[in-house]
C-alpha cells in the first residue's frame, strides 16, 4: 500500500512500513517483522502495540511461545480518516477561538484596526465573552430592559462568567424600574451602575475595554456583533463614556 497515503492518515513512517510488511506477508511473528523492516525487535514490538491500539493490527496467540501479528481488514483504515477529521475539526475550533487575538496583534503591529464580525446567537455570545479577557474595567452602554427581553440566556451566562472571573464593570443604562431592581442585587465590588434620565435609545450594547469597542445589536431580527480593536477608537469612546458617567445618576 502507498506509504505516503498511510502517513497522510496519521501513521508514522515506521508504522507504515510495518503495516505494509504485514499486509504483504500476512500472519508473522515480530521477529520476522523486525527483519523485514530493519527495525530493532524492541522498537518493532512497541510499534506493533501502537498499531494494535489504532485497531489496524491484531495479535494472535497460537497457544505456544510465539505470538503472531496480522493486519485487520483495510476498511479499518477509514476509521483513521474519521479520527483525523475530528482532530482537524478540533484544531479548527481552537484556531477560531485564537485567530481573533492573533489578528489583533498583527493589525496593531501594522497600524490597522482589527475588526471582527459575528452573526447569530453563538456569535453574540462570543463577542460578549471577549470582554471577559479585559485587564481593565469594562465600560458599557446598555438598555437593560431590551437585553433581558432579547438575550435573556446569553445575558445570564455572561453575567455568571463575569462574576466568577471577578471582572469589574461600569454600566450606563437608560432609566427603568427593571434597572433599579437589578441594581439592588449587584455585587458592588464588581458592578457599578448609573442611569441617564434623558430619553436615549441604545440600539446596541456597547462595551469599551482594553483598546477595544464591541457592539451587539438589540434587534432580535439582526443578531450581529462587532469587535473593533484600535487605540484611537477606544480612546474616543472611553472619553464619551467618562463624560456621561460623571453626570449620570448613581444607583
Amino acid at each position: 500500500m502507498n506509504k505516503e497515503l498511510l502517513i497522510s492518515l496519521g501513521l508514522t513512517e515506521d508504522e507504515s512500513n510495518i503495516y505494509n510488511v504485514l499486509l504483504e506477508g500476512g500472519l508473522m511473528p515480530a521477529r520476522i517483522v523486525a527483519l523485514r523492516t530493519n527495525l530493532g525487535r524492541p522498537l518493532t514490538y512497541k510499534i506493533l502495540d501502537d498499531l494494535i491500539a489504532k485497531s489496524i493490527v491484531e495479535k494472535k496467540d497460537t497457544g505456544g511461545k510465539i505470538t503472531l501479528f496480522s493486519p485487520i481488514h483495510p476498511r479499518e483504515l477509514e476509521k483513521l480518516l474519521d479520527k483525523k477529521k475530528i482532530e482537524i475539526e478540533n484544531i479548527k475550533k481552537s484556531l477560531d477561538e485564537s485567530i481573533g487575538q492573533m489578528i489583533s496583534k498583527y493589525n496593531l503591529f501594522v497600524g490597522k484596526p482589527n475588526i471582527q464580525f459575528y452573526e447569530g446567537k453563538d456569535g453574540i455570545l462570543k463577542v460578549a465573552l471577549d470582554s471577559l479577557t479585559s485587564e481593565t474595567d469594562i465600560c458599557s452602554f446598555v438598555d437593560t430592559d431590551t437585553v433581558l427581553e432579547v438575550y435573556p440566556d446569553i445575558n445570564k451566562e455572561y453575567v455568571n462568567r463575569r462574576l466568577k472571573n471577578n471582572v469589574k464593570k461600569r454600566i450606563i443604562s437608560t432609566d427603568s424600574s427593571t434597572v433599579r431592581e437589578v441594581a439592588k442585587t449587584d455585587d458592588k465590588n464588581l458592578t457599578e451602575q448609573r442611569i441617564v434620565k434623558q430619553k436615549i435609545h441604545f440600539a446596541t450594547i456597547v462595551m469599551i475595554y482594553d483598546n477595544k469597542v464591541s457592539f451587539i445589536t438589540l434587534d432580535p431580527k439582526r443578531n450581529i456583533g462587532i469587535i473593533i480593536e484600535d487605540p484611537d477608537i477606544y480612546k474616543t469612546n472611553q472619553a464619551i463614556f467618562d463624560y456621561i458617567w460623571e453626570t449620570a445618576e448613581q444607583l
